[in-house]
């Protein structure tokens, strides 16, 4: 949404919420004129001060909740409402997931037209210090000690927070210690942020730092490394300049999917998907959903490290993944090697945002196909596929807004049904929708 005109001083208003809006604000109507309400939930009655207003829609602030829904919980994190990094907790965790649930099922209908014919039970898992995968916020202002963690809500600034539920409490635990860390150095103006990643074995930080650092404070970064038992990178340019400072010879980072007996290998500024346990729920379901079977060529697009590409290989069929970034590619061929699923599994580079016919069926024949695209859908790659009918289209999708626009195009131009559909709760506690649904021919 865009920045409105700040009101400042206004008086206290009375409003009914009506609902909750894809960003997690509650939504009330005051003599016509919408009002995203931040901290208030559907069916409540609040008292809210008005802060910002546009020709379309104002925003306001709860001041006292009236009439609570039978939802409301207290948020279990003290920084709640100041840092940006959550904004359900005030939200019972369960209702979370149906709020996100209506929200894909709404989009679909509004902007899709289609509605499935089966709802798919909804994947969640652990609420909390779930998050393996984290972009901490660095600032350190002349005038103070060094500030670590996620940016205040609607705000560029770092929140002063000492810790954070949602993260692995390995990491969580070392905020604080981060803080101090950062403000002994020579320059801590120059690190932006600290990229962290995690597995169960090993908990690794990437310093992005742009200046240069002293031999002192590299010395300070390999104490800090020892001493709390991480790893510790530090990166001054591209993806190429990371280079681990402590331990001299880092265990590789990895990821399991027992139940496929694949083992995936990352660096740590790769992507990954930031909730493991919900992620084993996730391909599961797309192996459910896809059917591999011996004999089948599937086409696993926007595939990463190859998170459903080896799976789908373990289930016995020939599978293409077909990815833009060239690293994940290469770690991908990689893991299919270590996994002794070269024979299945084969990975190509390519834009799938310029795609055309050609390029499809330039990779022969294909029985099924998965798409797991970023945040602007596969709009590109679904007009592509020409004469190509898949008899089965797993789409795994993040945004549901782009995942309804590419579901009309699919049911009412290329003939598709929407068989299933359903939310993954890959980040409690934000109002972030992640979904999969199955379209068969």
């Amino acid at each position: 949404m865009s920045k409105g005109k700040a009101i400042r001083n206004a008086a206290p208003e009375r409003m009914e919420i009506s609902a909750l809006d894809a960003e997690g604000f509650g939504v009330a109507r005051v003599e016509g004129k919408v009002i995203f309400v931040d901290g208030a939930l559907a069916g409540e009655r609040v008292w809210a001060r008005r802060t910002e207003s546009s020709s379309r829609f104002d925003r306001a602030e709860v001041l006292t909740v009236e009439r609570a829904s039978a939802q409301r919980v207290t948020p279990p994190c003290p920084y709640f409402g100041l840092c940006g990094g959550c904004t359900l907790q005030h939200l019972e965790p369960g209702a979370q997931v149906a709020v996100k649930q209506r929200q894909l099922e709404e989009n679909l209908w509004r902007i899709g037209k289609v509605r499935p014919e089966r709802i798919l039970p909804p994947i969640f898992g652990p609420s909390l210090g779930y998050r393996s995968k984290a972009r901490l916020s660095v600032r350190a202002p002349k005038s103070r000690g060094a500030l670590v963690g996620f940016r205040e809500r609607r705000s560029s600034y770092v929140a002063d927070m000492g810790y954070c539920l949602t993260l692995d409490p390995r990491v969580a635990h070392l905020l604080l210690p981060l803080r101090a860390l950062v403000a002994k150095l020579g320059e801590p103006q120059g690190i932006p942020q600290i990229e962290v990643a995690s597995t169960p074995e090993v908990v690794a930080l990437v310093f992005r730092h742009l200046l240069p650092l002293s031999s002192q404070d590299v010395a300070l970064l390999r104490d800090f490394a020892q001493q709390h038992g991480v790893q510790l990178w530090l990166q001054s340019g591209g993806p190429a300049t990371i280079h681990c400072v402590w331990p001299p010879e880092p265990p590789p980072l990895r990821y399991r999917l027992p139940e496929f007996n694949v083992s995936l290998r990352f660096d740590p500024l790769v992507f990954t998907q930031v909730n493991q346990p919900v992620n084993q729920i996730l391909v599961r379901r797309a192996m459910a959903l896809l059917q591999p079977r011996a004999g089948e060529r599937i086409l696993d697009l926007f595939c990463g490290l190859g998170n459903f590409t080896l799976p789908i290989a373990r289930l016995g069929a020939e599978v293409l993944g077909v990815e833009g970034d060239a690293r994940l590619v290469a770690l991908a061929g990689e893991n299919a090697q270590s996994n002794g699923l070269q024979a299945l599994a084969r990975f190509a580079v390519a834009d799938l945002t310029r795609i055309g016919p050609e390029d499809l069926s330039a990779w022969g024949r294909v029985d099924k196909m998965l798409i797991d695209p970023p945040r602007s859908g596969a709009m590109e790659v679904l007009r592509a596929l020409g004469g190509m009918r898949p008899e089965r289209i797993v789409y795994v999708s993040c945004n549901p807004a782009t995942l309804a626009r590419d579901a009309e195009y699919l049911v009412h131009e290329r003939g598709y049904r929407l068989v299933a559909a359903g939310v993954v709760n890959m980040f409690p506690h934000t109002a972030h929708v992640e979904s999969i649904a199955l379209f068969q021919r």
